[in-house]
């Protein structure tokens, strides 16, 4: 009797152990929840103190309003341009070239990876041009690919894509030689060829590295046409910003840059989103 005594108190002891394991998880995630909103929070605070800051600055003439405006004028603007028609043709000629550099960069960049991935001698030849091609200022090559493509759309992707491709294939490259050497001896040993290692060790261990690189050249993606704009450009948000330079249209200027800011934003977002959706598939 008293050996089943202890045996109903060792089963009753079971679910006491998972509910309080429940308890502790569900306390853990509410501390979590209330961390992210304290953060957000904070965030939001710090905005717009900057913004009322900037705003008082601005119409006290604590700054000089010809060089950094202030963000009522600056609202102003951007609601003018957009009810009038102007920006939708800069807005989606930036957009349409960021978005073609980001894909190509991403694209090309994990071809040539896997290409130098699968040839010893070819990572030992491009080593060194790699290198070299990656610490050159792009800047630099703006003037070639003008010359090359002529002053267009081909020009500023080309100057997009020197910039992400070698990103991209450094990143991902180098992701593909961390991956734990043992993995790839096991499926040696059970006589795999180099494609069946790709396939079914090396890919698989560095997708998240894959994904996490499409976040890296969002960015990369921005600065390549903003500056090829910059160079060649007549329409185009980078347009915008050296027209308001010479016309001396500073408001014209930040608007542009605000514009660039939140578009990038949410191009940003929507790759976190898809990173996630992509990794909790692995």
């Amino acid at each position: 009797m008293a050996k089943q005594t202890e045996a109903d108190s060792a089963a009753g002891g079971f679910p006491d152990s998972l509910s309080l394991a429940a308890q502790t998880h569900g306390r853990y995630r509410k501390r979590r929840r209330r961390f992210a909103a304290a953060v957000s929070l904070t965030q939001i605070i710090i905005l717009l103190a900057f913004v009322a800051l900037w705003e008082v600055a601005g119409r006290f003439k604590w700054i000089d309003v010809l060089l950094f405006s202030y963000p009522s004028k600056i609202w102003t603007q951007i609601v003018q341009d957009f009810a009038n028609g102007s920006i939708w043709p800069h807005l989606g000629m930036t957009v349409g070239e960021t978005v073609v550099g980001f894909f190509l960069g991403t694209v090309l960049g994990t071809l040539l990876a896997v290409m130098i991935w699968w040839s010893e001698f070819l990572a030992r030849v491009l080593d060194p041009y790699m290198v070299v091609f990656n610490s050159m200022p792009k800047v630099a090559l703006g003037p070639l690919f003008i010359v090359g493509f002529g002053p267009g759309f081909t020009a500023i992707v080309a100057t997009t894509l020197s910039i992400t491709v070698i990103i991209t294939t450094l990143v991902v490259y180098n992701s593909f030689r961390e991956v734990d050497p043992n993995y790839v001896k096991v499926v040696r040993v059970f006589g795999g060829s180099k494609s069946v290692i790709f396939r079914t060790v090396i890919l698989p261990a560095s997708f998240p590295a894959i994904v996490s690189t499409l976040k890296v050249n969002v960015g990369m993606a921005w600065v390549g046409v903003i500056v090829g704009e910059f160079l060649v450009s007549k329409v185009g948000l980078g347009y915008l910003i050296i027209y308001g330079f010479q016309v001396f249209n500073f408001t014209l200027v930040m608007s542009s840059l605000l514009i660039i800011a939140v578009v990038a934003t949410l191009m940003y977002k929507a790759v976190v989103f898809l990173e996630r959706k992509l990794l909790r598939r692995l």
